[in-house]
């Protein structure tokens, strides 16, 4: 039986670069070879896509653009291709049909459902949520729209965008009557915490905002939630399986960029928390991947406290590194890695014949 042609797409113009390197070189390393011939598709931070034919080593150590039979390619939106288009040196082209893909991507241009876009025109069958529920689930406050009227807690919050900046006094009222301090301010499109700061008192907020809006046009104010912080990774289309929650036992003041990738805070799985509360945890996040139209994955984070459990965004293509919480939820849950990206190639198949 001939293997699946894969196309694994890497990088991006993203804040997270980085972290899709390291992500991607571990799902090259651990893609089952005997199922799958890869095609890895690697994007330079000013968006320039290279078609990349060397070591696995050069992806981690971020010097893949710089081999010398990498060659510009494209994924081509004509269906009659459906696959990967070569602009080779001598100014052919030639063109390698892929029968799915893996967006290893994560953040804006990779994860807001602009690439999954891209692959719904080409026909391409594609590894995690559709165009909706990824560009949804990219912008936080329509992630809180959506939860809040299903009935699931979030953080109070309100939201504005920069053509609102001359408001920001107005703004000022609400946010000590509604939400008080300290308070979160983010951008509403960005991930891994970028451009994110808690603010302590109101001589604060006008600099936490401009720095959200160099991320964003919309930014969201949320009230701050003291509680453990617990993650929960969710597997499939319409059967929906969950990895055993994990907690993040932050050192930092908040889970931030550093937190995460830099000083790597300490986590464990399963979280500490009772039986009654990992189930209703498990059970909420099947449940709000539901309600966002998610498919093949998410990884779902929430607070949990005296207020209950409290959902703080969904992740619909969450880290694959050798630290990252997804893979290792859905490992205490009896999946290995490399059966985990088995599945999810599987899940896109099955999706994209339904």
């Amino acid at each position: 039986m001939s293997r699946i042609k894969l196309a694994v797409l890497f990088g991006g113009v993203s804040s997270e670069y980085e972290v899709s390197l390291q992500s991607a070189y571990n799902v090259l390393q651990n893609i089952p070879q005997e199922r799958y011939e890869v095609f890895p598709v690697g994007i330079t931070k000013s968006g320039r896509w290279l078609y990349f034919p060397g070591s696995y080593e050069m992806v981690r150590d971020g010097s893949w653009k710089t081999h010398p039979d990498c060659v510009g390619c494209s994924i081509s939106p004509d269906r009659s291709r459906r696959g990967i288009v070569k602009f080779l040196p001598d100014g052919t082209t030639s063109c390698v049909k892929i029968d799915a893909a893996f967006p290893v991507l994560h953040g804006k241009n990779g994860e807001d459902g602009t690439v999954q876009g891209l692959l719904d025109l080409a026909g391409i069958p594609y590894v995690g949520c559709g165009v909706l529920s990824s560009a949804c689930c990219m912008d936080k406050v329509v992630t809180k729209v959506l939860l809040e009227q299903a009935g699931i807690q979030t953080a109070p919050f309100l939201w504005f965008s920069k053509g609102d900046i001359d408001r920001l006094d107005a703004y000022k009222k609400e946010i000590a009557r509604d939400l008080g301090y300290p308070c979160f301010v983010k951008p509403a499109n960005a991930g891994s915490s970028v451009g994110i700061t808690k603010v302590k008192r109101e001589e604060e907020l006008r600099d936490a905002v401009l720095l959200a809006f160099t991320h964003d046009d919309k930014v969201l104010v949320e009230k701050a939630m003291v509680g453990q912080e617990v993650e929960c990774a969710v597997l499939g289309n319409r059967q929906l399986i969950t990895g055993i929650p994990g907690e993040i036992l932050s050192e930092s003041e908040f889970y931030d960029y550093d937190a995460k990738y830099v000083s790597q805070s300490p986590t464990v799985v399963p979280a500490r928390l009772s039986p009654a509360l990992l189930d209703q945890v498990q059970e909420t996040a099947k449940r709000a991947f539901a309600v966002l139209g998610c498919t093949g994955l998410s990884r779902i984070d929430f607070f949990v406290g005296e207020f209950g459990i409290c959902l703080n965004e969904i992740n619909t293509l969450p880290g694959f590194t050798s630290i990252s919480m997804y893979s290792k939820m859905m490992e205490a849950a009896g999946i290995p890695y490399g059966e985990l990206l088995d599945r999810l190639v599987d899940l896109a198949l099955e999706r994209a014949a339904e």
